[in-house]
C-alpha cells in the first residue's frame, strides 16, 4: 500500500510540474503571438489532438443541443395533441351518454372508444411528462 501511494505522490508531483510548464509556455503576451512555437513532433501532436479533442467535444455539444431542441418540440407536439385527444375523447363520452337510451350500438362504441382514448391520453401526458423532465436538466449545461 506504501509503494502505491509513493507512486501516486510521484506522479502528482510530476502533472503539477507538467501543469506549471504549460501555464508558464501560455502566459504572458498569449499563445497566438507568443515566441514560443511547437517544437518537436511529439509536441506538435499533442497540440493536434487538443484541437481535434476540441472540435469532438464541440460537435457533441452541438449535436446534445439539438437533441435536446427536438425532444422539446415532441413534448410541445405531444401535448397539443394530448389536448386534442381529450377533446375527442369527452366528445365521444358524451355522445354515447346523450344516446346510449336509444340502445345505439354507435353510442356504446362511441362510450368505449372515448373511455380508451383517456387512458392512451393519460399514458401519452406520462411519457411527455418523462421526457421533458429527462431533457430540461441538459437545457442549461
Amino acid at each position: 500500500m506504501d509503494a502505491l501511494r509513493k507512486q501516486a505522490s510521484k506522479l502528482s508531483k510530476q502533472v503539477v510540474k507538467q501543469q506549471q510548464a504549460v501555464i508558464k509556455q501560455f502566459s504572458g503576451t498569449g499563445y497566438e503571438s507568443s515566441d514560443v512555437m511547437v517544437i518537436d513532433e511529439v509536441e506538435l501532436q499533442r497540440h493536434q489532438q487538443l484541437e481535434k479533442l476540441y472540435r469532438s467535444t464541440r460537435a457533441g455539444k452541438d449535436f446534445q443541443k439539438d437533441i435536446v431542441r427536438a425532444a422539446e418540440a415532441f413534448t410541445v407536439i405531444g401535448f397539443k395533441q394530448i389536448e386534442i385527444g381529450t377533446k375527442i375523447s369527452e366528445d365521444c363520452c358524451k355522445y354515447g351518454r346523450e344516446h346510449i337510451k336509444d340502445d345505439d350500438i354507435l353510442a356504446k362504441g362511441a362510450t368505449q372508444y372515448g373511455d380508451a382514448l383517456i387512458h392512451v391520453q393519460k399514458e401519452q401526458e406520462d411519457l411527455n411528462n418523462l421526457l421533458s423532465s429527462q431533457v430540461h436538466p441538459f437545457c442549461y449545461s
